[in-house]
């Protein structure tokens, strides 16, 4: 079987790769773009580890195939931070320690990023409804629902 040449557009920046037809948007970012971000922590699109952003809808890149993002703009956890800045998110997810083993930490910043570019003031409810695909063994929730919560003030400039 011969490989497929790709050209797609990931964190604003173009980027060519060559996959097979089965390979999945993950294998393709965690193998010939190096891009290792996403994590797979189940594969069927049930944890939300893999998250990213297609044309700004999110995805579960394990359900994605690669080939499918020939034309198509994607957005993962490596360009949430411009230069050396983190994102509000990232950095308040650190203030307030809303991440403890990491493996969901890139896919639920994606899933929250995602949510706060369509509503920028969202109530707990819909913040708990936007990242319920993103599956957390560690924190419990809550300390990542308030994380994005106080973000999202922050942002808006209340806070």
């Amino acid at each position: 079987m011969s490989k497929m040449h790709v050209s797609t557009t990931i964190n604003g920046e173009p980027m060519e790769f060559l996959c097979e037809a089965h390979d999945s948007m993950l294998d393709a970012l965690r193998g010939p773009l190096a891009l290792t971000g996403a994590k797979e922590g189940c594969g069927t699109g049930d944890c939300g580890a893999c998250s990213i952003t297609v044309d700004g809808r999110l995805v579960c890149a394990c359900l994605m195939l690669a080939v499918e993002s020939e034309g198509k703009s994607l957005g993962t956890i490596e360009g949430m931070s411009r230069g050396g800045d983190l994102h509000p998110l990232q950095r308040k997810f650190l203030e307030m320690a809303a991440l403890q083993c990491g493996i969901c930490t890139p896919g639920v910043l994606i899933a929250a990023k995602s949510l706060l570019e369509k509503n920028p003031n969202p109530t707990e409810t819909e913040v708990r409804f936007g990242l319920a695909g993103n599956l957390c063994r560690c924190t419990g929730y809550d300390k990542i629902v308030r994380a994005v919560m106080e973000t999202a003030a922050e942002m808006r400039g209340a806070a």
